[in-house]
C-alpha cells in the first residue's frame, strides 16, 4: 500500500469540500438550529428530562449521530459515483492502485467531511444547552468509527448507483428511517415492552446508545455490544467493497 496514491484520492476529495466549505458549514448549523427549536421548545416543554438528563441535551448524540451518518453515506457515494458517471473510474482501475488504496483515499475523504460536520454540530448544540462528556475518548473513537463504517456504505451505494436518483434511494428509505426510529430523540426505555424488543433489531440503535453513553453515561444496550455491532457492521462493508473490487460488479458494466 502506497500512501502517495491514498495522498492524492483524498486531497482531490477534500480540495472539492473546500470548494463549497461555506455551505457545508452553514447548513448543519441552520438544521441543528431548526431541530433545537422544534424538539427542544415543542417537545422538551412537556419532557424537561429523560433519565435525569435535560430532553435537550439528551438530544444532543441523536442529533449528532443523524447528521454524521447522512453526510457519511452522502459524500462516499457521490464520491465514487461521479468518477463511474464521467468515466474516469477506469483510469482508476487501470492505474497501479490497490482496491485498499481507493477505498482508503475515498473513504477517509468523505469520513473526514463528516467528522467536520460532527465538530460543528457539537459546538453548535453546546450554544443551546450545557453538555458534559462524561467519555470524552470514547466518544471520539464512536464518532470516528461511525463516520468510517457508515463512508464504506456510501462507498457501496456509489458503486450500486446506475443514476442520481438511486444515489438517494437507500439514505432516504431505508437508513433515515432507521435513525429516526433508533433512538436519535428519544430513549427506547419510554417504548412499550413489545416496541423494545422490536427496535433491538434496528442495528442503528446499537450506535446512538453506546454515543450517548460517551455523553452522559447512561445507554439502551450495554456498550460491549455496541462496539461488537458497530466493528461487525464494517467489517461486512469492507467484504463487500473487497467483493466488488474483485468480481468487478458495477465497475466494469
Amino acid at each position: 500500500m502506497t500512501l502517495r496514491a491514498i495522498w492524492a484520492i483524498y486531497r482531490y476529495e477534500m480540495t472539492r469540500f473546500f470548494r463549497t466549505l461555506l455551505q457545508s458549514f452553514v447548513s448543519p448549523v441552520i438544521s441543528t438550529s431548526l431541530y433545537f427549536v422544534v424538539f427542544g421548545t415543542a417537545i422538551g416543554s412537556r419532557i424537561q428530562q429523560v433519565e435525569g438528563v435535560s430532553y435537550g441535551a439528551f438530544i444532543v448524540p441523536g442529533l449528532i449521530m443523524l447528521s454524521v451518518i447522512m453526510q457519511s453515506i452522502s459524500n462516499a457515494s457521490f464520491g465514487i459515483y461521479f468518477p463511474k458517471f464521467i468515466g474516469t473510474v477506469y483510469e482508476l482501475l487501470s492505474a497501479p492502485v490497490s482496491f485498499l488504496e481507493i477505498v482508503a483515499g475515498y473513504v477517509g475523504a468523505a469520513a473526514t467531511k463528516a467528522l467536520f460536520i460532527g465538530v460543528v454540530i457539537l459546538g453548535t448544540a453546546s450554544l443551546f444547552v450545557d453538555l458534559t462528556i462524561a467519555h470524552p475518548f470514547a466518544m471520539v473513537a464512536f464518532l470516528v468509527l461511525t463516520c468510517i463504517s457508515f463512508s464504506l456504505l456510501g462507498f457501496i451505494i456509489g458503486l450500486w448507483a446506475g443514476n442520481f436518483e438511486q444515489l438517494q434511494l437507500v439514505p432516504l428509505l431505508i437508513v433515515t428511517p432507521l435513525v429516526f426510529l433508533g433512538g436519535s430523540f428519544y430513549s427506547i426505555s419510554m417504548l412499550p415492552e413489545i416496541w423494545q424488543k422490536i427496535t433491538l433489531f434496528n442495528p442503528v440503535v446499537y450506535l446512538i446508545s453506546g454515543f450517548r453513553w460517551a455523553f452522559f453515561d447512561m445507554a439502551d444496550v450495554p456498550v460491549g455490544i455496541s462496539l461488537v455491532a458497530i466493528a461487525g457492521f464494517t467489517a461486512l462493508c469492507l467484504a463487500i467493497v473487497w467483493w466488488i473490487f474483485r468480481t468487478g460488479w458495477r465497475l466494469r458494466d
